[in-house]
């Protein structure tokens, strides 16, 4: 899958998208009716002619070609947008984010790696949307706890330990072992459960068919909040995997598990006394490790996470 956007290169609105609707245009004469109808008029493309006209951008520079891509997926970005109206009041803001998303789909899709562009734009639209949205809502404050990035790195070790002691693991158990909130836990659940959207159907316990948000509990929260929180996390648990998966380095591996990562982090000393060197220079290598996980998430997800590793000297 192609790099998540960054920050600093955020990719800068082309003049292949639909012009912006202004804010004020949207209250006098509800602009996302009006934008709706508009990208109707554009037809879906069949995978052959995404093929075409990818091809086309990517070997001839064709302009237009590139803007038939844009137009007949802009459909694929408001259902995406919808996904998320709950987390953001002006459904609009999502749609024009995602579109940017769509467009530098187009500049980065290789037509032949035998996958439909649609589904190729889909990382991207979703990435630009989630992006604004935690900017703004400052929803990255998440990631930044020690709880919250063991929610993700030890649900299912904790879930499988509780079902084998106790029979069962319920979000109140997992919540008071893992430090976390029951709202986070049943979100994270459904999370690596269920697709994103709150209205696809899931099988209850009763095999009726009910909608995500059907299944959660009301407890007076933002449910789309807590999914977005919870996208988040995944988000960064899944890069960070990817990040450890770079380490050879023997005592970096051994400062990254049983320190960044560990529950009950070992001491500078006692690694230094494991690879015969000083405290002082494992501290020096974990410090470096830091600066280079914050870098990588730097660029992986468009901002700078602090995540609070809990480790002791």
């Amino acid at each position: 899958m192609a790099d998540a956007p960054t920050e600093t290169d955020r990719p800068e609105r082309p003049p292949l998208l639909p012009a912006r609707v202004d804010s004020d245009d949207l209250v006098r004469a509800d602009g996302f009716t009006l934008y709706l109808n508009e990208i109707r008029r554009y037809p879906l493309l069949t995978r052959d002619e995404e093929f075409e006209y990818a091809r086309a951008y990517q070997e001839d520079g064709d302009v237009a070609a590139a803007r038939r891509l844009v137009t007949g997926n802009l459909r694929l970005v408001v259902k995406i947008a919808m996904e998320y109206r709950r987390a953001w009041v002006n459904v609009m803001d999502l749609v024009q984010e995602g579109n940017i998303g769509l467009a530098e789909a187009v500049k980065r899709f290789d037509p032949y790696r035998g996958v439909r562009f649609s589904s190729f734009a889909r990382y991207w639209i979703r990435a630009l949307i989630l992006q604004f949205i935690l900017k703004n809502f400052r929803l990255v404050s998440f990631a930044n706890t020690r709880a919250g990035r063991k929610l993700f790195f030890r649900l299912e070790k904790e879930r499988n330990k509780l079902m084998q002691a106790f029979g069962e693991a319920t979000p109140k158990m997992l919540a008071d072992k893992l430090d976390v909130s029951e709202d986070d836990v049943v979100a994270a659940t459904l999370l690596k459960q269920s697709p994103l959207s709150l209205s696809g159907s899931r099988p209850g316990d009763d095999g009726e068919g009910r909608t995500l948000s059907e299944t959660l509990p009301d407890r007076g929260v933002d449910v789309e909040a807590d999914v977005v929180k919870s996208e988040l996390m995944a988000t960064v648990d899944a890069e960070m995997k990817q990040f450890a998966a770079q380490l050879d380095d023997e005592r970096e591996l051994a400062i990254w598990h049983e320190r960044l990562l560990a529950e009950d982090p070992v001491s500078l000393a006692a690694l230094g006394e494991r690879f015969g060197v000083s405290r002082e220079r494992i501290r020096q290598v974990e410090a470096r490790l830091r600066k280079r996980l914050k870098v990588y998430l730097t660029e992986k997800l468009g901002t700078s996470l602090e995540l609070d590793f809990a480790t002791q000297d």
